[in-house]
């Protein structure tokens, strides 16, 4: 299901959000929180004590049994922890750089900013592991050995990429359009 309106984009759990407020451009892509998951997050949890306090207080000693059930519990707790991330942005200012911003649900902001001078090209990455295909948006950026993602906890369909990944290029005057560029006709099976 896809949703446009003025400046915003819904594709699957993310939606994508364009403003610009006094010369400042500003770029949101919200998750939506999933109940089902906040209530296996919390199950897992529960079930991690379950098994600790049963394993600590039996009569029993603690045997090789225990230590396992102890690291099963964790292994789940640990899998069906809530990602308590509300929504990434990026904040492009002018003749500043670039503030890259985690929002959590708890009202956290986690901050880091990148100065115009130290940006040398923004890139769209086609990552491919073993088990899954994504794309992420990265900063190519001055004496540095790694790339800095755009964004650290979401992984946001491409169509949602794009519109940013052109704001960065105009940003830092970066030549990033072609006529074999994988960007300018994306793959519908990832759209």
């Amino acid at each position: 299901m896809v949703l446009e309106q003025k400046g915003e984009t819904s594709s699957g759990m993310y939606t994508y959000k364009h403003r610009g407020d006094k010369g400042v451009d500003i770029h949101e892509i919200f998750v939506k929180k999933s109940r089902t998951r906040v209530l296996l997050s919390y199950t897992g949890l529960i079930l991690l004590l379950a098994i600790v306090c049963r394993s600590l207080l039996g009569k029993e000693k603690l045997y090789l049994e225990s230590v396992w059930s102890i690291t099963f519990g964790v292994l789940v707790a640990k899998f069906l922890q809530y990602k308590p991330v509300k929504k990434e942005s990026v904040v492009i200012m002018p003749s500043f750089g670039v503030q890259l911003e985690i929002h959590f649900w708890s009202g956290r902001v986690d901050r880091h900013f990148v100065p115009i001078g130290k940006i040398l090209k923004p890139l769209l990455n086609e990552c491919v592991t073993p088990v899954t295909c994504y794309w992420s948006l990265a900063l190519l950026l001055r004496d540095e050995e790694e790339l800095k993602l755009v964004f650290q906890k979401f992984r946001p369909p491409v169509k949602m990429l794009v519109p940013i990944w052109r704001a960065l290029c105009a940003f830092t005057d970066s030549e990033c359009t072609s006529q074999h560029s994988a960007v300018s006709k994306p793959n519908r099976s990832e759209a």
